[in-house]
């Protein structure tokens, strides 16, 4: 499937342009969360970003997705620093539509979900602006890693985490 890769200063006009999964799509608003909460000092929004993520996935799965999706956000920041542009998660006119930055994260974490290896790098040079950042690519992959394309119930899972005994 192709997907297609905006212009750095455009903007595609909605997130179901990208064909990504449900799992994929989830991301964005976390990703959002998270940026607001580490641009801003005085911003609690990684708080919000957790919260919507056990929402989303169940507690099982959100709180490591938001775990996963912190780590890989405040390394893109490190590495693109003013320059990468975000929507504000509270703004909800542009709830479902992505920035460039937004469609290459998302694609990026798409393609290397389903380890399709020339587009994914394709993604990680133009989020980075062709400086393929190791710290970037290995929090992407083990993020990718963790929540492969295919998992049953991966991106629903609403259950509570249950303790069996082993003896």
């Amino acid at each position: 499937m192709t997907i297609p890769m905006p212009t750095r200063r455009g903007e595609i006009s909605h997130i179901d342009t990208l064909a990504c999964d449900a799992f994929e799509q989830g991301l964005l608003p976390i990703a959002r969360h998270f940026w607001l909460a580490i641009s801003r000092k005085d911003s609690v929004a990684w708080h919000r970003a957790y919260s919507i993520a056990a929402e989303r996935y169940g507690e099982r799965i959100g709180f490591p997705v938001g775990h996963q999706m912190a780590k890989l956000v405040r390394v893109l920041i490190d590495l693109r620093g003013p320059a990468l542009s975000f929507h504000d998660p509270s703004d909800d006119e542009k709830k479902d539509h992505v920035t460039a930055d937004e469609a290459q994260l998302v694609t990026m974490i798409h393609h290397m979900r389903r380890d399709d290896t020339p587009p994914a790098r394709d993604a990680v040079d133009a989020l980075t602006e062709g400086r393929m950042d190791p710290d970037l690519i290995r929090a992407a992959l083990h993020l990718a890693s963790r929540f492969p394309c295919g998992i049953p119930g991966a991106a629903t899972a609403n259950t509570q985490p249950r303790l069996y005994a082993v003896t």
